[in-house]
């Protein structure tokens, strides 16, 4: 019955649309991930020409993740996910017409690259806000670890490996094709999504918090912007969770981006192969542990386990810069990739059933900016402080700053508390019974 409880969200039309056309998607951004980086070496670009083409990425969806979230929560969901999926087809099959032709340059790349960075910043928090909506909120758990198993297997291994086939066999351009073609398919799966309003749908045939009974007046961006900050800091376990966040990102996504190529090479005397082969065992770990959950029960301490584990998953990475076998260092990223599929899942589910429904798109786009903003500051910092401290202090340093900041947001947010008062049982059947639901904040 367990293993069954991960597939119940099939049962649902909308999640099958949503989650095959998801799939595909991000399947194509896998082989983009890769097609990019070939398109340009085969401009004859190097590394500061992939860095811009890479950057515009990353500006595309850093500077439009909190509109994407003011979006989600004001305009349908359905239609601007079609309108995303819509507009990556039309610059992908550009830039593919493009290199067929041996006319592309560049700021092609770029500008492909920064929209396809934007459609990101609009497209996640507008999927996560929808969820609640087409499933029942017993569902959530096991629909978010579907979510979190497919989207490594896919993006981080999958999809690469086919754009790595295509490029050695026929050219850069036939893997940009191939990209174009997933987003085709996931732009005609979008357009069977149901036309009806998914919000009032739920707002009649299930529970749904106090405070998102009544959607507020429009109002201008910035007041919006302004809700969804001011929610966040009256928010305990909300403002705590995303604050350790922040700090797990500048510690952790430097070190393990930047410096572990190089405790391969100068420790294990390994080359990019087992580099990637430990990248991968990364993400199985993380996609299993997202399956495994997604076949349990939300747990009852449902906080304590999520900011726990977390914290507990990152310790192991202290030991890297000492490590100089491939399987102890194999073991401590399988269990950091773990950790973190775990709660990601609970994480995604804990949004959806606590935080008001016209303020999901908002918080769930705040949360993707959190996770974005400090990276390539993480980044940029881990060479240069690697000149002056040795890599195995850096590793240990980021490997218990974050436990131990874990366990600061868990008594800081009184989140032990704080869970018990709002328990997140299995939602009732009877409409009426909705007024009985634990209030959001």
């Amino acid at each position: 019955m367990a293993a069954l409880r991960a597939l119940r969200p099939f049962a649902h039309r909308e999640f099958r649309v949503l989650i095959a056309a998801l799939s595909i998607s991000i399947f194509g951004s896998g082989m983009w991930a890769v097609a990019m980086v070939y398109e340009v070496i085969h401009l004859g670009g190097g590394p500061l020409e992939l860095s811009l083409v890479a950057t515009a990425a990353s500006v595309g969806l850093v500077g439009f993740v909190l509109a994407g979230g003011i979006a989600a929560d004001r305009l349908p969901q359905r239609l601007l996910i079609i309108a995303v999926e819509g507009a990556n087809l039309a610059v992908i099959a550009t830039v593919t017409i493009l290199a067929m032709l041996n006319v592309i340059q560049l700021w092609h790349l770029a500008l492909g690259a920064f929209v396809l960075g934007v459609g990101q910043a609009f497209f996640f928090p507008a999927y996560s806000a929808m969820l609640p909506s087409i499933l029942p909120a017993d569902d959530l758990l096991a629909a978010n670890g579907m979510e979190g198993t497919v989207r490594p297997i896919l993006q981080q291994a999958a999809g690469p490996a086919v754009a790595g086939i295509l490029v050695a066999s026929l050219t850069p351009g036939h893997a940009i094709a191939g990209v174009a073609v997933c987003h085709f398919l996931a732009f005609g799966i979008l357009n069977f999504l149901g036309r009806q309003d998914f919000l009032h749908r739920q707002t009649k045939g299930g529970p749904q918090p106090q405070q998102s009974r009544e959607r507020p007046a429009p109002s201008s961006f910035f007041r919006d912007l302004r809700e969804g900050f001011v929610y966040t800091v009256r928010t305990p376990w909300l403002l705590w969770t995303l604050i350790w966040a922040c700090l797990s990102v500048l510690f952790l996504i430097g070190p393990i981006e930047v410096l572990l190529p190089f405790v391969v090479r100068d420790q294990l005397g390994g080359d990019s192969r087992m580099f990637g082969a430990l990248l991968a065992v990364m993400g199985v770990g993380s996609a299993v542990a997202a399956l495994v959950t997604a076949t349990l029960r939300l747990p009852r301490r449902y906080l304590t386990v999520m900011v726990v584990t977390w914290g507990l998953g990152s310790l192991p990475l202290a030991a890297i810069g000492l490590m100089d076998n491939f399987w102890a260092l194999g073991i401590a990223l399988l269990v950091f990739g773990a950790t973190e599929g775990l709660g990601t899942v609970i994480w995604g589910t804990l949004l959806q059933r606590r935080v008001p429904r016209h303020l999901l798109g908002r918080i769930s786009s705040l949360d993707f900016f959190v996770s974005l903003a400090l990276m390539p500051v993480s980044m940029a910092l881990a060479g240069p402080v690697a000149e002056v401290v040795p890599i195995w202090i850096i590793f240990l340093v980021a490997g218990l700053v974050c436990p131990i900041m874990a366990f600061v947001a868990l008594f800081a947010a009184h989140m032990a508390t704080d869970e018990i008062e709002n328990p997140l049982q299995p939602e009732p059947l009877d409409p009426q019974s909705a007024d009985t639901q634990p209030d959001a904040v």
